[in-house]
């Protein structure tokens, strides 16, 4: 067993050393206390409300008005009174995102794993819409897997910390193209059994 002044005063019943006063910590560390004295603490003048100062004109500010029922966060009352609407919610990424928002408070995981798979969900539609157009998306070229043969992908990669992540990388982006290009293939397949029966 120790001796008890080897023990520090965290670990024991009774603090062993009085507390400095005031004085005595501005004698033994220089400059400690400089903010006590609210004259003296530089933003003094910031901690008094001043309502002729701020330069606000209002007493809450004139609200926005909402095109469709914008989605916030349940901790909050209502929307700010300034949001974006570049971006509304539309097709299955958007029914996702609704959900998270009124399901999950923004400090629960759910809420933030809804708004991946949303995101995940949003790029897949837009993928399809492409398809319908005159210009659709090129998985080749757009994901980058030609550029992993034409513009040295592994040259550009030696040395690299992430080096290991050659092999992985061909198939997180290309194998859901990969995956969808083989389902449509078997549901065209499929089709065509059941249209020569």
């Amino acid at each position: 067993m120790p001796d008890d002044k080897d023990i520090p005063s965290a670990y024991v019943k009774d603090k062993r050393t009085p507390t400095e006063s005031r004085e005595e910590l501005r004698a033994r560390i220089p400059g400690w206390g400089v903010d006590l004295d609210p004259a003296d603490r530089p933003s003094n003048h910031r901690l008094h409300y001043a309502p002729d100062t701020t330069g606000a004109h209002w007493d809450f500010p004139e609200r926005q008005p909402e095109k469709w029922p914008r989605e916030h966060s349940i901790e909050h009352a209502f929307v700010t009174p300034v949001f974006g609407t570049a971006q509304p919610p539309k097709g299955l990424s958007g029914v996702i995102r609704k959900f998270s928002y009124a399901r999950y408070g923004e400090a629960r995981l759910g809420h933030w794993l809804l708004l991946i798979l949303a995101d995940r969900v949003d790029a897949w539609e837009e993928h399809l819409r492409s398809f319908a157009t005159t210009r659709p998306d090129n998985p080749i070229t757009e994901t980058g897997v030609k550029a992993e043969y034409t513009h040295g992908g592994l040259a550009s990669r030696k040395g690299r910390v992430d080096a290991r992540h050659h092999l992985l990388d061909p198939l997180v982006v290309a194998g859901p193209w990969v995956a969808a290009a083989g389902g449509a293939v078997l549901g065209v397949r499929k089709l065509v059994r059941a249209v020569r029966r």
